[in-house]
């Protein structure tokens, strides 16, 4: 895919959803150095202490973590789907805003970091060949189903029932693929890169990838992309962990 970018989901687009909303991006470090500010932790002091605290982010760590926005998202999916095979109203807007995120955010950047360092470097190596074509052919079917969701999703859209059918089992397919997709980057395809990317390139990219992140999503980089999530979780009412805990 081309190194261009769909515009980054703001929060004031999802005024209306809820209150929560209302508010701009939180402003915290991330990238190089581990954030405190989204622990609610007091930031590092100034000086050499706070430079021996800074721990760099790696390209698999940093990959990893953006694996956890799209699983954030693919609950948002599921929620969807659970909605419209309930009969309730359609959660149009917190759906769209969803697949923005996995357009702009996962898609087109951290997709993009994978086409352009991940992939070919393996392919030099001789390793993973097959897999590497597996996962680049569902990257280009995860942009097909990511256009409908949106077309879907949108303001123009219309919650006929077929259009809710089909939106489900686009949503539902996407869940499907990306499952397994992440799944085998996280234990294998990364831990083989990690392998044959010299120690000194590996960290260059470290520093390549935090500078793409800060380029393409500003300060607040990855830290206001989770922060945008939770806001969709909010709307939907499923921003709270503990209701995922079961009863036993």
């Amino acid at each position: 895919m081309g190194s261009s970018h769909s515009p980054e989901v703001r929060r004031r687009d999802l005024l209306g959803l809820s209150a929560a909303m209302a508010g701009g991006l939180p402003l915290a470090a991330c990238g190089g150095s581990a954030s405190l500010v989204e622990a609610g932790a007091s930031p590092p002091p100034s000086g050499s202490a706070a430079q021996e605290q800074e721990v760099p982010v790696t390209p698999p760590e940093d990959l990893m973590r953006e694996h956890g926005v799209l699983k954030r998202i693919l609950l948002i999916y599921r929620e969807g789907i659970r909605r419209i095979e309930g009969g309730e109203p359609l959660p149009a807007q917190p759906l769209n805003a969803g697949a923005r995120i996995i357009r702009g955010f996962i898609q087109d950047y951290h997709e993009h970091l994978e086409e352009q360092y991940v992939f070919p470097r393996l392919r030099e190596a001789g390793k993973l060949t097959d897999t590497v074509s597996v996962l680049l052919l569902q990257h280009q079917r995860g942009r097909v189903l990511t256009d409908h969701i949106l077309r879907a999703t949108g303001a123009s859209a219309t919650p006929q029932t077929r259009a809710r059918r089909e939106l489900v089992t686009a949503m539902a397919a996407f869940i499907r693929m990306y499952e397994p997709h992440e799944a085998r980057e996280d234990t294998v395809v990364f831990p083989v890169f990690r392998d044959v990317v010299p120690a000194r390139e590996f960290l260059r990219l470290g520093e390549t990838f935090e500078d793409e992140e800060h380029r393409r999503f500003g300060q607040s980089g990855f830290t206001g992309v989770v922060g945008q999530v939770a806001d969709i979780e909010k709307a939907l009412g499923i921003y709270d962990l503990a209701r995922f805990t079961p009863r036993v």
